[in-house]
């Protein structure tokens, strides 16, 4: 496994995550190994809720932010240079 996964996710990885991630991704946003993810799965212990799907766990990522302390999504310059964030303003 490369040590890509193994580090936290950063700012701009977070907040470029789709609509919901999977137990690994969550688990690396918190910082933690995937041993410590999927016990505290099964003590419905994991810090914000996980959807069961066959036998993997999905995170919802609105869900992920919650529990991480983020409430809004900042606005990164290079967004602004290219026009995304443009329409959050309209």
């Amino acid at each position: 496994m490369s040590s890509r996964h193994n580090t936290p996710l950063t700012f701009r990885e977070i907040f470029d995550l789709p609509v919901s991630v999977d137990l690994r991704t969550a688990a690396r946003a918190f910082g933690m190994c995937m041993d410590t993810a999927y016990r505290l799965v099964a003590r419905d212990e994991f810090p914000c809720p996980t959807v069961p799907v066959g036998c993997r766990h999905r995170v919802r990522t609105v869900e992920l932010l919650a529990a991480l302390g983020i409430e809004e999504r900042p606005v990164f310059a290079d967004e602004i240079a290219d026009g995304v964030a443009l329409t959050l303003f309209d």
